[in-house]
């Protein structure tokens, strides 16, 4: 799946003439690169710093409780892009429930390819950290994954699927995905996603009945 990060640009006001910053969405972007990378733990906030290139005094102004709020936004930013690309699928499947599995398949590979094999999904990799994450982030983490399979499942029903079935085959498709990405790091081939697509075509995406 891939992702475009808007950034977002505040305005400060220096001797009257205004000047614009686009620190916090560079802070955002660098995080969630750095945790796709190499997780939530091993990523430390002066190697955010160093990276986005954000001065420390306007890092803590738009993020005050630090490295935490950082990863919450980052979070937020990287469900809200999941949900966006996998809304645009189903768009431009509608009606179609092969098509749109291949699509999704074939567009977590290119991501994959296109980042040399080094991105994880954001999720799954703070998910692995569970012990080491506070409750509020792994809050986001769970509603994350809930409102993307719920996406996919609603696109699954548009299909003529049952209601039980669009949900037990968007969650097995959620589920496959995650899996494929590990497996497709560790291998440097996107190989896993097309065999995944060519399952689809015999189980998931077959008619009814």
């Amino acid at each position: 799946m891939v992702t475009a990060i808007a950034a977002s640009r505040q305005t400060w006001y220096v001797l009257g003439m205004p000047r614009t910053t686009d620190a916090r969405a560079r802070a955002i972007a660098t995080a969630q690169r750095l945790f796709r990378i190499q997780g939530y733990t091993a990523t430390g906030l002066i190697q955010i710093l160093e990276e986005s290139g954000a001065p420390k005094g306007s890092f803590y102004f738009h993020f005050p409780r630090g490295k935490t709020q950082l990863a919450e936004e980052a979070i937020d930013d990287y469900v809200a892009n999941r949900i966006a690309v996998l809304r645009n699928i189903s768009a431009n499947t509608t009606g179609n429930a092969l098509n749109f599995v291949h699509q999704i398949f074939s567009t977590f590979a290119a991501e994959m390819v296109a980042s040399d094999f080094q991105y994880g999904c954001l999720m799954q990799n703070l998910a692995n950290e569970l012990p080491a994450l506070d409750a509020e982030l792994t809050k986001r983490i769970a509603r994350g994954f809930v409102e993307s399979t719920a996406i996919i499942a609603e696109h699954f029903r548009g299909c003529g699927f049952s209601s039980a079935r669009a949900s037990c085959t968007a969650a097995a498709l959620v589920a496959a995905l995650e899996g494929a990405r590990t497996i497709a790091r560790l291998e440097r081939t996107p190989a896993v996603f097309e065999a995944l697509a060519k399952v689809s075509a015999q189980r998931w995406a077959a008619p009814e009945g």
